[in-house]
């Protein structure tokens, strides 16, 4: 099985099953698993004492130890598994664990039904689950922009990065992958914590999603068959703080005729973004529905990429 089949079948297994609930209480999330290990090495060498270089280096030696001990794990199981159709069913329901396809439509779409019929208190509380501003002080346009924006960016960062790291390189990149991700998430933060120590892993995140955020974007911008959107993410994707998160972000406004991303508060610090397609209108709850809507055609567009390398490679 090549590694672009394997992730066709893992994709399958994710997007029909998920991570279900009983065995996440089980055995928890191969996430949660690498979180107990970068969380327990942040602890012991993250030293407010220490240089801004030296919680540099520490950081760095924490994402590489990271990131070689679960790829290292990765190959281990890969090779350990028997020949035949038992050992690629087993991968493919490990790799599914790493895609968030799923989850990401649930968690948007629980979003979307209660600020749909007006309960945005309801839809507060469910938005405050994917992004990381204060949804106090959001309105209903607030509301649908950060659940549209969280939709555009783990499009590329939960579903079409790991799948493009693993069509490449098997359970061992998507495992890499995400290994990369979830640094990212608990210790690249711009704070006074984790500036210093988690610098180089935000760096190794922006590298890993360099092609695929770029992807997402393009894929979003052909689903929605307004090509005027493309105009949109060249002119607006780079005025994001992130060097990738504008790219999704930007073709989702563009094709929905919104705009995104503008001023948000985190805790007691508002941040000045600038807006993607500043001059269209402020989205609203059925804007996130559309938004669902072509994550779907876009990923269905992604799956059928997958199938041409299958079937490229299979004609050699």
């Amino acid at each position: 099985m090549t590694p672009a089949l394997l992730m066709l079948a893992s994709w399958a297994v994710e997007a029909v099953f998920g991570w279900p609930n009983w065995l996440y209480w089980r055995v928890r999330h191969p996430v949660v698993w690498l979180g107990v290990l970068i969380g327990w090495l942040e602890q012991g060498l993250n030293r407010q004492a220490f240089s801004h270089w030296v919680r540099y280096m520490f950081g760095g030696f924490t994402s590489l130890l990271a990131v070689t001990l679960a790829t290292w794990l990765a190959v281990l199981l890969v090779h350990s598994l028997p020949d035949g159709w038992t050992g690629y069913v087993v991968q493919a329901a490990i790799a599914s664990s790493l895609l968030a396809s799923r989850s990401l439509y649930q968690h948007v779409a629980a979003v979307a039904v209660p600020l749909s019929v007006g309960d945005q208190s309801a839809a507060r509380k469910a938005v405050s689950l994917i992004v990381g501003r204060d949804p106090s002080r959001l309105d209903e346009a607030g509301i649908a922009r950060a659940s549209i924006e969280s939709l555009a960016e783990n499009a590329s960062d939960g579903v079409i990065a790991p799948l493009f790291w693993g069509a490449l390189f098997g359970i061992p990149g998507l495992v890499a992958y995400k290994t990369i991700n979830t640094l990212d998430s608990i210790i690249g933060h711009r704070n006074e914590r984790y500036e210093a120590f988690g610098g180089f892993a935000a760096r190794l995140d922006d590298v890993a999603n360099l092609i695929p955020a770029r992807m997402t974007g393009l894929f979003v911008v052909i689903a929605s068959m307004r090509f005027s959107a493309l105009a949109i993410v060249v002119r607006d994707a780079r005025k994001h703080r992130s060097p990738n998160a504008g790219w999704p972000e930007a073709a989702m406004a563009g094709a929905l005729g919104i705009r995104l991303s503008g001023p948000r508060i985190y805790g007691d610090r508002c941040s000045e973004e600038p807006w993607l397609n500043p001059e269209a209108r402020d989205p609203g709850a059925s804007d996130i529905q559309r938004a669902l809507r072509l994550y779907i055609l876009a990923l269905a567009l992604v799956g059928l990429t997958l199938i041409g390398v299958v079937l490229l490679g299979a004609s050699r």
